[in-house]
């Protein structure tokens, strides 16, 4: 067996989370040889839901799972943990502006940077799951000093698979067969899915879907407004594929799958001329040890690269509106 990993959770009590933990536990994200610890917060207002969860996950009787440390205050739930996956976030709410829901979950990530800082593993991987999350993760970043910068993530990998799938149902093809498609910037509605550079079957996307004028709007926003539709058809948040992308984007990093995957990193010393202090979603590959690298030959064509700079633009206008926190 291998050496125990500690992976803490948040928002414990959420949709996302109960997707997300038993899978966890089950050794499907790291490993059917990895033992580990499950580290849960939520509020105090939701400490009888949290230790249902709990009496759950201990009543699976899962091998891998070795220890179980939960409650409502970070700097007791986050020592020690190898792994943080920040999923919870207050949720936008009836006639609240985009500013706001920054504003509030700023608050927020602040104090989980600080308590990352003090009390987790210092080479601990961190993904933002809970929205916005490039600039939660850049608040985060910015509130754990002692944490390398290249540690932080936000999740672009659900917009890089519901990508994929739409790909190869156009063509009728295997998702397994498309490859390459990366999703570039913020995740919000400016984000740029690269299909010129998609291949399937090892062949450009472009010999295969002649359509550009489909590939430029129909396919583009579908992607960009497609957690918007689950919202409205399901009167809830996509919380089993996010919970799927989670897994997905720590098995790329801890898998050198030699493949290129979509991941929101901070964007220091990037060859693409975006402003190196955000988090921003570049194509990367891993070394299999939950390191990566930024793809730096891409090429871009004058459309998908004009939509990227839209995208900075929105994340540098985030960034602006909270300054004061970083």
């Amino acid at each position: 067996m291998k050496p125990l990993k500690r992976v803490l959770v948040t928002g414990g009590c959420g949709q996302i989370a109960y997707n997300l933990l038993f899978r966890i536990a089950s050794g499907e994200m790291l490993g059917y040889d990895q033992p580990i610890a499950l580290h849960i917060l939520d509020v105090e207002s939701m400490k009888d839901i949290l230790q249902g969860v709990v009496y759950e996950l201990e009543d699976c009787i899962y091998p891998l799972l070795k220890e179980i440390k939960y409650g409502s205050n970070p700097y007791e739930v986050f020592k020690d943990v190898d792994i943080a996956l920040l999923v919870g976030a207050k949720p936008r709410g009836p006639g609240m502006e985009r500013k706001d829901l920054l504003l509030e979950n700023a608050k927020i990530f602040e104090q989980m940077g600080k308590a990352l800082n003090k009390e987790a593993n210092k080479n601990v991987k961190v993904l933002v799951v809970g929205n916005p999350c490039n600039t939660n993760a850049l608040i985060c970043m910015k509130n754990a000093p002692d944490i390398c910068k290249k540690n932080f993530f936000a999740m672009t990998r659900l917009d890089q698979n519901r990508a994929k799938y739409q790909i190869a149902k156009k063509v009728n093809a295997d998702v397994k067969n498309v490859k390459n498609l990366a999703v570039w910037g913020n995740h919000s509605t400016t984000m740029v899915p690269d299909f010129t550079n998609a291949l399937i079957n090892e062949d450009n996307l472009l010999t295969v879907i002649k359509d550009g004028e489909w590939l430029k709007t129909s396919f583009m926003q579908l992607i960009q407004k497609r957690g918007a539709e689950i919202i409205q058809k399901r009167q809830k948040s996509s919380a089993a594929s996010a919970a799927n992308a989670i897994i997905d984007t720590i098995k790329s990093l801890y898998n050198k799958e030699g493949e290129w995957f979509s991941l929101a990193v901070h964007s220091g010393k990037n060859t693409y001329g975006i402003d190196e202090d955000l988090i921003f979603s570049f194509p990367c590959i891993s070394d299999g040890s939950g390191n990566f690298e930024i793809i730096n030959d891409v090429k871009l064509n004058d459309f998908i690269y004009d939509k990227i700079k839209l995208s900075e633009n929105e994340l540098l206008e985030e960034k602006n509106s909270i300054c004061h926190l970083l």
